[in-house]
């Protein structure tokens, strides 16, 4: 990472590593905490819950993965970021929970970058509505972008997300102050940190292939 940043002219120690939890069991990421991670990214909602208590409780965790708006009760007090939010309907409803449970949820609106079906997220094109509406929320902050290009995908989609976020704070939206970028996992991070990306998240590269036995 730090010879990327340095490659493509990036502030050193500009971009953050999250560390992707998903099936991984809580020792090892105790571990990687102790070793210096202070983020880590949640995909499943219930698969946390089982693990939460037992986390390093210096680590900060977001949640990155598609969340139904019926999961939101569940980890609105234990997050502190939410980087999947894609449709108005789901950012009604953290407001909602936020604004009940007396907080502000900061929040990345997530980008389908690459268009595909198999994947969440907002279309490039539909982001400003959706970041209009999303801005209107007093109980949500919009810190940004977060997107999944496909594997193997050109570079030109990571310009576009670049783009994007660049539009995203020009366009001085209330209740928005976006500085981070999330795009970029392990076998791409370089790519998305020539591109603009301050947050890349990393699983294989820490943990190694993913266990898809656990639950």
């Amino acid at each position: 990472m730090a010879e990327a940043e340095t490659r493509y002219g990036r502030e050193p120690g500009s971009v953050r590593i999250m560390a992707v939890t998903k099936t991984v069991p809580p020792e090892k990421v105790n571990a990687a905490v102790a070793e210096g991670i202070t983020l880590l990214g949640e995909n499943r909602v219930q698969e946390y819950l089982s693990k939460k208590d037992q986390y390093d409780s210096s680590a900060e965790v977001h949640i990155i993965g598609h969340l139904q708006t019926n999961k939101v009760k569940y980890i609105i007090n234990d997050v502190a970021m939410i980087q999947s939010v894609d449709s108005v309907k789901l950012a009604h409803e953290i407001d909602r929970l936020a604004e009940k449970n007396g907080r502000v949820m900061d929040v990345l609106l997530e980008v389908n970058i690459g268009g595909e079906d198999s994947k969440s997220g907002v279309s490039g094109n539909g982001l400003m509505e959706l970041a209009g509406e999303v801005s209107k929320l007093k109980n949500l902050r919009i810190r940004g972008l977060m997107a999944i290009p496909p594997i193997g995908a050109e570079e030109a989609l990571y310009a576009q997300m670049q783009e994007l976020f660049e539009g995203l704070k020009a366009a001085e939206l209330p209740n928005a102050q976006p500085d981070i970028l999330s795009m970029g996992m392990s076998g791409d991070y370089e790519t998305a940190i020539k591109y603009g990306s301050n947050l890349i998240r990393i699983g294989t590269g820490l943990f190694g292939a993913r266990d898809y036995t656990r639950k």
